[in-house]
Order: structure tokens, then C-alpha cells, then sequence
């Protein structure tokens, strides 16, 4: 596009320099600061916090994003349950907190929810309020604790890949080929419930995922980030990477799919490709129905 790309060239020679700082000399002393990986603490979930916050965040989230949330009566009533969702809207990601409110309201606060999140989301200073409501490690440890324990556990395989996809990608499922969630509901033979959500790509106008400067600054070795995003958003006009902003008050529609037993379906030793291919069909199925659905950007 070539709006992108005359942004691209505007920062591509202070990318350069940055990216020659990271390395060498420079990249030894700023490992001694780089995020670290915090075992998730299921005790940390407090159902009593969750239950006072719950009304008045339930209430910001309907007056700015106007939720539109369909088909909870899928997520079982009982056991372990993986809720496998597409990721939007950057670093705000509306449909984490609308879904967290919603299934903690649908379930009850006191049934075990939690959610995988970036280690750098977990160290950032919302983390104690997160840690309040389950977010835990993306780890693969913390997703065998959470399961073996009988909790319902939400991911967004996606990421950062997916989570700044270009804005005119927001009605395509994109999980950039990541299949470690199948292996892990085959693993601990538990239901996937799809939820698939449409809208968060219009709270800013996202113009790439920036994965050329990622590579470029080291971000995907030092930060286990694939992306440094390059997007217009509210206050800054062209945005500075991962600095949090005023998301459009865009409606978002989240719709929560029939579960999928893995072992039913595919068996045993199912062809993880094949798997994959069928899982995403099945959320990219609703998601295009919703865009079709969709009368106006923003305004839903």
C-alpha cells in the first residue's frame, strides 16, 4: 500500500539505527531488564475483587463499545473447557475484557476462568488488576496447570501476529499457522469453544504489523515480539509502537461457537494440519458472516 510504505521510509533509516544499538555491546546490558517469566499463580484470581469491579467495568465496556455477545449457553457448564478466540483491536484488545466480564457474569465469578496473556502484558502496571481476574503467563506449563485444575482457559493463538493484522484484514481468522492449542485440548481431552469477534480492527486505522522492523530491531529474539506495529490512532496520529490509545468507540460483536471434541472428531492421532484447517474454517465461517452482517464501520 503505498500510504504504508511512505511510512515504512519515513522511519526506516531511525529503525536502522536502532536496530545496530540493540545489537552487539548494547543488547548484553539490556537483557539484565527484559521481562521475565512469571510463573502463573492460580491463587492470584480473586472472585471477590472480580464480583465489586464487575458492574462498573461491565458498564464503561456497553457505553463505549456497545458488546454484542452471542451464544455463551456453548461453553459447558462444568470441567475443563479451552475457549480458542481471534485476536483484535492492538494493545486495548476490547474483546479480552468484554469476554472476561461476559463468561464471568454468565458463570459465575466463582468457576475458575483464565486467560494467557504476553509475558510484557504481565509486566506492565495493570498487571495486578489482570492477575485479579486470571490472566496468567502464555506458557505452555501455565496451560497444563490451569486444565489439570478443571478450569475454563481462554487463548488467543494469534497474538501479536493477529492482534495487528492491517484493519482491512479485520474479517479474516488469522492464527498465523500456531496449532499448539489443538495439541493441548487433545493433550487434556477437553472441549474447544470457538469465539470469534469482529470490530476491534476498527478502533484504529492499523497499517502493518511492522514485521520487517521487529526483525530488524530484534524484537522477535529480545521480546518474543513477531511485530512492531504501524498504525493511526487517536491522540498521536501515526501512533509510537505499542503505546497504548484511545480506541474508537467501534461495536464489537463476540459469538461463542458449538464445542469441539477433538478425539471425537479426528480420533487419536489426528492430522494436526487437518485439524487446523477444519477449526479455522469454522470460526472464519462466522466471521465473514458478521462482516456481511456489519452495515457501517465503527458504527457496526
Amino acid at each position: 500500500m503505498a500510504f504504508g510504505e511512505t511510512v515504512a521510509g519515513r522511519i526506516l533509516g531511525t529503525a536502522r539505527a536502532l536496530g545496530q544499538g540493540v545489537t552487539g555491546s548494547v543488547t548484553r546490558p539490556l537483557s539484565g531488564f527484559l521481562p521475565r517469566f512469571r510463573p502463573g499463580d492460580l491463587e492470584a484470581r480473586d472472585p471477590d475483587s472480580i464480583r465489586e469491579l464487575l458492574p462498573g467495568l461491565w458498564l464503561l465496556m456497553s457505553l463505549w463499545f456497545r458488546p454484542d455477545v452471542r451464544g455463551l449457553h456453548h461453553i459447558p457448564a462444568e470441567g475443563p473447557v479451552l475457549i480458542v478466540g481471534n485476536h483484535t483491536g492492538g494493545l486495548q484488545s476490547p474483546e479480552v475484557f468484554i469476554s472476561q466480564l461476559a463468561i464471568s457474569s454468565y458463570l459465575g465469578t466463582e468457576r475458575p476462568f483464565y486467560q494467557l496473556a504476553h509475558r510484557m502484558v504481565l509486566n506492565s502496571p495493570f498487571a495486578w488488576l489482570l492477575r485479579r481476574f486470571g490472566t496468567v503467563e502464555a506458557d505452555p506449563d501455565n496451560a497444563d496447570m490451569a486444565l489439570s485444575e478443571g478450569a475454563v482457559l481462554q487463548v488467543f493463538p494469534g497474538g501479536d501476529y493477529e492482534v495487528f493484522r492491517p484493519s482491512w484484514e479485520s474479517s479474516k481468522v488469522d492464527f498465523g499457522g500456531r496449532k499448539g492449542f489443538l495439541r493441548l485440548a487433545h493433550k487434556h481431552d477437553v472441549p474447544i469453544v470457538p469465539q470469534v469477534t469482529i470490530g476491534g480492527q476498527e478502533t484504529a486505522l492499523f497499517l502493518s504489523r511492522g514485521e520487517w522492523l521487529a526483525r530488524l530491531l530484534h524484537f522477535d529474539r529480545i521480546f518474543r515480539l513477531k511485530t512492531i506495529p504501524i498504525m493511526v490512532a487517536v491522540p498521536y496520529g501515526l501512533a509510537p509502537p505499542f503505546a497504548p490509545f484511545v480506541p474508537l468507540p467501534s461495536k464489537i460483536v463476540i459469538q461463542y461457537l458449538r464445542p469441539i471434541d477433538l478425539r471425537a472428531e479426528h480420533g487419536e492421532d489426528p492430522d494436526w494440519d487437518a485439524v487446523y484447517d477444519d477449526v479455522l474454517a469454522r470460526m472464519q465461517d462466522v466471521l465473514t458472516a458478521l462482516q456481511i452482517e456489519r452495515k457501517l464501520p465503527v458504527i457496526g
